[in-house]
């Protein structure tokens, strides 16, 4: 069920990320830091045709996707779930899933991540690396810019079916090739 977000906890002025890369577009309505880092709310906005760049993984937190317009389309394990208004699809800790939009419509859902650790800044830090152009074919960030971002943000966000020791050997080669730009400067800062 989705939580409603109290008048009282939505900002003056919510962070907003724009990824011109995937064409998300998403909106902090209350953040981790608000929670004592238990639950992040966010307002998800993606366009006809718009996709997360690949499917991936949370090792240790689930998502809720409450469509509120559109639909979103979601793979998760084997299975396709196409949600509309109203719907729920939830996303348990270590499923394999990825989602678009295959409306004609632009979608939008109200996302919860529980608990929050810092999904909120691997968000904005996609976000920057989106903004750098440092991104290959099909919306994925250039290897060494994406190996950053994976060795960071290892406790968010991961490649299903590769045991995270195996990645962490096979990724940090990839560090020293000069991908530490607008990925590591974003969870700097």
């Amino acid at each position: 069920m989705a939580v409603p977000v109290p008048p009282s906890m939505i900002p003056a002025e919510p962070r907003t990320f724009d990824n011109p890369a995937t064409g998300e577009r998403l909106v902090i309505r209350i953040s981790g830091a608000e929670t004592g880092g238990q639950l992040l709310v966010f307002d998800l906005f993606l366009p006809p045709r718009g996709h997360v760049p690949a499917q991936h993984a949370h090792p240790t937190q689930e998502e809720r996707f409450t469509v509120v317009d559109g639909v979103l389309r979601f793979r998760v394990g084997g299975r396709t779930i196409v949600a509309a208004a109203g719907d729920t699809v939830r996303i348990p800790p270590r499923a394999a899933h990825w989602f678009d939009n295959p409306g004609p419509l632009p979608a939008h859902a109200r996302v919860e991540v529980r608990p929050a650790l810092r999904m909120e800044e691997l968000l904005e830090a996609g976000t920057l690396l989106a903004h750098s152009g440092r991104f290959a074919r099909w919306h994925i960030p250039a290897p060494a810019a994406l190996a950053c971002m994976l060795l960071e943000f290892q406790q968010e966000l991961a490649v299903p079916y590769v045991p995270p020791l195996l990645l962490r050997i096979v990724l940090r080669p990839f560090t020293w090739m000069g991908g530490a730009g607008p990925a590591r400067r974003a969870v700097e800062t």
